[in-house]
C-alpha cells in the first residue's frame, strides 16, 4: 500500500478518543442535616462530653462518591426554531460529609473528627444523550460549611451533636462516546534542554559612600 504524500512532518494517524455530544456545567446548592453524631473518646482516653468541645468551631468537609445514571427518556423540544430530540437524564449523586470541631484549651485545643454521613441527592439535566453514550460527572468545586451546631447531653449516653450543613457544588456533565479518528497531524517533539545556570560569581555587598568613608580631605587618608 503506497502512503499518501502528506506535506511537512505530519503523517496519517489513526488514534482512540472520546467524542463530545453534550456538555454543561451545573450549580447548585443544597442542605443537608446530619444528626446524632457520638462525640468521639478524646485525647486523654475518656469519652468526651459537649463541656469538652467548642460549639462555634464545628467545621465540615465534603468528598463526591460515583454518580450513577439511573435512566434517560427521549424528549422533543424546539431549539431555534428546531425540533431536536433530547434525552431528559436522570442523576444520582452520592457524597460523604465528615464533621470536626475543637476541644476546649483544657484538653489542649486540637481537632478532632466527630463523624461522618453518607448522603443523596438527584437531579435531572437535559442533553444529547442517545442511548449507547456515557454520561460523565466531574465536580470542579465542592465544598460544605456548617449553618448551625448543637450539642445534646445524654446522661449515662454519648453526647451527640447535631450539625446542619450547606453543600456548594459546581459539575461539568458531559454525555461521550469512544470513537476512533483518522488524522493528519505532526508529531509532538521534545522541547530543548534549559542549561543549569553556573555558579555565581562573589559579589561584594554595596557601599554608602556618601555616608562612610565621605572623602574628608582634612584627614588626608591618615585617619580612620
Amino acid at each position: 500500500m503506497q502512503a499518501k504524500n502528506l506535506s511537512g512532518g505530519q503523517e496519517l494517524l489513526c488514534i482512540n478518543t472520546e467524542k463530545v455530544y453534550d456538555w454543561i456545567i451545573n450549580e447548585a446548592t443544597f442542605d443537608l442535616s446530619v444528626d446524632g453524631l457520638e462525640l468521639p473518646i478524646g485525647p486523654d482516653g475518656s469519652q468526651l462530653t459537649c463541656d469538652d468541645i467548642v460549639i462555634d468551631t464545628v467545621t465540615c468537609e465534603v468528598e463526591p462518591i460515583d454518580a450513577e445514571v439511573l435512566g434517560r427518556v427521549d424528549q422533543e423540544l424546539v431549539v431555534d426554531g428546531t425540533m431536536l430530540t433530547l434525552q431528559l437524564v436522570s442523576i444520582r449523586k452520592n457524597f460523604e460529609v465528615t464533621i470536626f470541631v475543637d476541644l476546649t484549651p483544657e484538653l489542649g485545643g486540637g481537632t478532632v473528627e466527630v463523624g461522618s454521613a453518607e448522603f443523596t441527592r438527584c437531579e435531572q439535566v437535559l442533553l444529547c444523550a442517545p442511548e449507547g453514550t456515557e454520561i460523565d460527572v466531574d465536580y470542579t468545586d465542592l465544598s460544605c460549611f456548617v449553618c448551625t451546631a448543637s450539642c445534646v447531653e445524654n446522661g449515662t449516653e454519648a453526647d451527640e451533636l447535631d450539625v446542619d450543613v450547606t453543600v456548594r457544588l459546581c459539575q461539568s456533565i458531559q454525555s461521550t462516546f469512544d470513537v476512533t479518528l483518522e488524522i493528519t497531524a505532526e508529531f509532538c517533539q521534545p522541547r530543548d534542554i534549559l542549561p543549569i545556570p553556573p555558579c555565581p560569581t562573589p559579589t561584594i555587598p554595596p557601599q554608602c559612600p556618601v555616608l562612610f568613608p565621605n572623602g574628608d580631605d582634612d584627614n588626608n587618608g591618615n585617619d580612620c
